[in-house]
């Protein structure tokens, strides 16, 4: 009996495990955790592919000239005889012409953005720690010096075809393509010219890409920093990627960064997706926006918000595209008495445009958010005017954006058209004001310790200064600013100033302004919550570790430069100014933006805040009169600020207890105490003062056109002559 169960058994469960097999292979890969049996599956469907699409080549995609595409001769490590390089646009065979009607594209998987993490990098062989695999991220940039333990690049530890670059992506991914650069070095031209790619489930068995029968091998750089793309001619779904170098600059070495084009297939149960998944609940625009859709943009907000909102126009760039700001207000297009005005700026580097974005949607949020009643967003708006200038440099910014932002590179598009850096092209107030502390006996009276003004040289038409430079001065004169940050990219770090080192022909040393205390607040207001910038464990952007000085530093710590907007403005206006480097990667893809506005949304909105933090009040005379420009001084503190038209001031203090004094030309001055406290909310502080016995005089005298002093010597003598010819 027990044999006649057995037998009967053997058939049913081989017709099982058939039909078993045979369901897996109409399943989805995402639901087989067995990596062998998908490996299996998986290069039967690369042949189906292969067969379907035969013979496809991939494109390399550049931002250069076509012309500029053409192969060359391979200088290094030859290529099998069986295997075909990859055609250029100048040669696309008719089924190439068919295909490219289907080729599909996935964003990048975060090498840049370090959404990848080091342990997913690997690589055959290394020639140092510096040079290893985690360091062969599209876009990474090196230290200064050779041999540092941050370098430009993946280099392998010895030159011939067998080396290669490989990524785990922890699931299955459906890749799509791969984006090459050479090593960033100052002292070395090392960069692939040519690679194959190879796919793996397991990473024990490999399987090439082809075409038809033939290996298929990439075309890659041409130098070291411009990025180039190659799109595959088919899609492959496998959880490692390979590229394995072939040809590579004749006087160099194989080195490498890397991004990787790849969609991860659906799977709920992948724990390393799970933890690292950030989801938004905003629904706002997220997309890269030419200069036509944001200025659509700006106009839908202001549709939505028209009794909050305002656009506004500070200047035009170089090629004539006005510079948009949006006004955030309860009162738009008005100056308030006491209450403070708040800007963000983004987009003085064209290319680094998550700033750009970031604005765009913080508009939208804050408009959504007031129309749905968050009482946060609304006493916001209803206390401070707030201005948004999404894009300081919209010339450099369509530059980068025509190319998109796995091509546009470390620096396309960072200049004006003009080739002026904007965010270090202010007058150098610093040494203006530094020389004059040094030489105290030749101090003129006049010399304050603020408003330092702008040498007559700098004014002058043949200065080497951008027309988007002289707006934004004329912009920060304007308005009475009390706190400001500029957005920038390739970081994450908050930076205060001063930016120039005060030692000459130092390059980085601590450079404090007398504010240093309320600038490090003011910095830790927005990295602390910020998602990323404090987290210790997070990784190097490129080669400074910012996490350890809890995402923030003095500029001049980090690296001279003078006129600095940030300089300029402490020095010549009332405004606070700092940098906030918002993400590693200057131009991330489309699809990063929900995570880059989570990471920093709490943080834009919590340092919009920190306006209302120290003293405020208005300095009026006897008849309550406001009195503009009024000098405002903290003891203790060797910088001072003036009043606004009105008479209405702001002044950016840490809690504690401070004695301040007010004066004004003509008037006597009046000190007194003022208490900061802890809660959120400026402390009132207001001042009379009252006009001096001289500066009565004067006034009388210039009311009634009267002048009884100093009178010319002829004028005298002449009322003598009528006194004695009276007398007589």
């Amino acid at each position: 009996m027990t044999r006649q169960r057995l037998s009967l058994f053997t058939p049913l469960a081989l017709l099982g495990l058939l039909v078993g097999l045979a369901n897996l292979g109409h399943g989805s890969a995402d639901e087989d955790e067995d990596y062998y049996m998908q490996e299996l599956l998986t290069r039967e469907q690369y042949n189906q592919v292969q067969v379907l699409e035969k013979p496809m080549a991939s494109i390399p995609d550049r931002h250069e000239h076509p012309s500029q595409n053409t192969a060359k001769k391979v200088p290094k490590g030859k290529a099998d005889s069986s295997d075909i390089t990859c055609q250029t646009p100048n040669s696309i065979s008719e089924e190439d012409r068919q295909y490219n009607l289907i080729k599909e594209e996935c964003p990048p998987m975060g090498l840049e953005t370090l959404k990848i993490d080091d342990f997913q990098l690997h690589a055959s062989t290394t020639k140092r720690y510096g040079l290893g695999a985690h360091r062969g991220r599209l876009n990474i940039q090196a230290g200064l010096y050779e041999d540092d333990l941050y370098e430009g690049a993946w280099c392998a530890g010895r030159d011939d075809p067998l080396q290669w670059f490989e990524v785990d992506a922890r699931r299955l991914t459906k890749f799509t393509g791969v984006v090459t650069q050479g090593r960033s070095s100052l002292w070395s031209s090392d960069w692939v010219t040519s690679y194959k790619v190879m796919v793996s489930n397991d990473s024990h068995t490999w399987v090439t890409l082809k075409n038809g029968t033939k290996d298929l091998i990439f075309s890659g750089n041409r130098e070291k920093e411009i990025p180039v793309r190659n799109i595959f001619p088919a899609p492959v779904v496998a959880r490692y990627i390979r590229v394995n170098p072939r040809s590579w600059f004749s006087s160099g070495s194989i080195c490498m960064r890397v991004e990787i084009l790849g969609c991860p297939l659906p799977d709920p149960n992948n724990y390393y997706h799970r933890r690292n998944e950030v989801i938004t609940t905003d629904d706002l625009d997220f997309r890269h926006h030419s200069y036509k859709e944001m200025r659509q943009l700006m106009k839908v907000v202001n549709e939505m918000c028209p009794n909050i909102t305002r656009i506004y126009n500070i200047g035009k760039s170089h090629s004539g595209l006005k510079l948009y700001a949006i006004e955030i207000s309860d009162n738009p297009g008005e100056h308030e008495v006491g209450e403070p005005e708040f800007r963000y700026t983004a987009g003085s580097h064209g290319n680094e445009v998550l700033g750009r974005e970031l604005l765009l949607l913080l508009m939208q949020f804050m408009c959504m958010e007031y129309l749905s009643g968050n009482q946060r967003i609304r006493h916001l708006v209803q206390q401070t005017r707030i201005h948004l200038l999404p894009s300081v440099n919209p010339d450099g910014y369509e530059k980068a954006f025509e190319v998109g932002s796995e091509l546009s590179g470390w620096s396309l598009g960072r200049w004006s058209n003009d080739g002026i850096d904007i965010h270090h092209n202010f007058p150098d107030l610093n040494s203006i004001l530094w020389e004059a502390e040094a030489k105290k006996s030749r101090i003129p009276r006049k010399m304050f310790n603020h408003h330092v003004p702008i040498p007559e040289w700098y004014q002058s038409k043949n200065a080497s200064v951008a027309v988007e430079t002289r707006a934004l001065i004329t912009w920060m004169e304007k308005m009475p600013f009390v706190l400001g940050g500029n957005i920038q990219g390739g970081e994450l770090v908050v930076t205060f100033p001063y930016d120039k080192t005060r030692s000459h022909g130092v390059t980085r040393e601590p450079t404090p302004t007398p504010d240093d205390h309320v600038f490090r607040w003011l910095a830790f207001s927005y990295a602390s919550t910020h998602r990323l910038m404090t987290d210790a464990n997070r990784r190097v952007c490129h080669k400074e570790d910012f996490a350890k000085e809890d995402g923030t530093i003095n500029g001049a710590s980090w690296h001279t430069a003078a006129g600095s907007m940030n300089d300029f403005s402490y020095l010549h206006t009332n405004c606070f100014e700092l940098s906030m480097y918002v993400g590693c990667d200057k131009f991330p893809h489309e699809s990063d933006l929900p995570e880059e506005w989570e990471n920093n949304r709490e943080s834009l909105l919590v340092f919009m805040e920190q306006v209302h933090r120290g003293i405020k009040g208005v300095v009026r005379d006897l008849q309550g009169r406001g009195i503009s420009n009024a000098i405002i001084s903290v003891e203790g503190i060797s910088h001072d600020i003036r009043t606004a038209a009105d008479g209405d001031y702001w002044r950016l203090l840490n809690p504690g207890e401070y004695r301040v004094t007010a004066r004004a030309e003509g008037y006597s001055l009046t000190s007194k105490k003022c208490e900061v406290g802890y809660e959120m909310g400026a402390t009132r502080c207001d001042f009379t003062i009252i006009r001096t016995n001289l500066s009565r005089i004067k006034e009388i005298m210039e009311k009634f056109n009267k002048q009884p002093i100093k009178l010319p010597v002829r004028q005298l003598q002449a009322r003598r002559s009528r006194v004695r010819r009276l007398g007589t």
